[in-house]
């Protein structure tokens, strides 16, 4: 069986040494500030997460745009090149056109470099949800699953990745279309915190509203008393947008609820970021339903 090289996008938000222990490349993904364009690696080597949300803490406007073709053609031939088959788990096609354009590339260079394979799968997760989804596929790879068995494997997962989450500021997600002006402004004044998540068809769904960062956190564990599969067997992400003192918080109540067998915390990058701002928690765990 030829091997082959599994791959995904920055959005993940996995950390760079996760990433590295699973064997997982990384396409880096653009985001503007300040009128400069950036690329973001899971190292946040060009700018750091910190220095990137206080920036847009103290007034700054960030934009992100998706994966070129050009860029995955580089990614995707390097690996044919290498002699080994392509993996990909994109971003979710519910967000972004990324894995349109990826789709683009396979078929271009699957008739270039005939009897090997690319294939591009649609994670229909957005960060540490897709984080989530790209651990447990790598884990899938190290257990022999073939691509097509990833291919089957994956089209029933995404429905149990659960991606849940907070943000502390209601003007970002008003930006973002997601709520309108006059209710991020009343919910601004009431403290009022939206609950959203990722759905099956890999959109963001608002969910929920509740009043204050507590209960938004305390409603973050509830999902996965809900709706985790034996959390206690799993491991469980934990996120967030310059905010490590909560999101340590959080990552502690969950171990000490659900004594879980991992939790990884990460921190939120700026192509998600950009849109949902500093202060977003999050949480991503297998469940009976996302």
């Amino acid at each position: 069986m030829k091997d082959y090289a599994l791959i995904t996008d920055a959005t993940c938000d996995l950390p760079a040494e996760v990433l590295e222990k699973l064997n997982v490349r990384v396409i880096p993904m653009e985001f503007q500030i300040g009128g400069t364009l950036y690329q973001h690696y899971p190292d946040a080597r060009e700018m750091s997460l910190t220095t990137f949300y206080e920036r847009m803490a103290a007034g700054e406007i960030p934009s992100t745009s998706q994966i070129n073709q050009l860029t995955y053609l580089k990614y995707f031939e390097a690996i044919l090149e290498a002699g080994m088959d392509v993996l990909y788990l994109s971003f979710t096609s519910g967000l972004s056109g990324t894995y349109q354009s990826s789709l683009i590339v396979a078929a271009e260079l699957e008739e270039k470099y005939p009897g090997q394979r690319v294939v591009c799968i649609d994670s229909l997760c957005a960060s540490i949800g897709q984080g989530l989804f790209v651990l447990l596929a790598a884990q899938k790879k190290q257990e022999g699953l073939t691509i097509d068995e990833m291919v089957a494997w994956a089209r029933q997962s995404h429905l149990h990745v659960a991606q849940w989450f907070t943000v502390d500021d209601l003007n970002h997600l008003r930006r973002g279309g997601r709520i309108s002006s006059v209710a991020a402004l009343a919910g601004s004044a009431l403290g009022i915190k939206p609950i959203l998540h990722v759905d099956g068809e890999g959109k963001l769904v608002a969910a929920m509203k509740v009043r204050g960062r507590r209960k938004s956190m305390d409603t973050l564990i509830e999902r996965i008393a809900q709706t985790g599969i034996n959390p206690a067997e799993q491991v469980i992400l934990v996120g967030h947008g310059n905010s490590e003192k909560d999101a340590r918080q959080l990552k502690s109540e969950i171990r000490e609820r659900f004594r879980p067998k991992e939790i990884i915390l990460c921190e939120i990058g700026p192509v998600i970021g950009a849109h949902v701002g500093p202060g977003m928690l999050a949480v991503s765990f297998w469940a009976s339903e996302n």
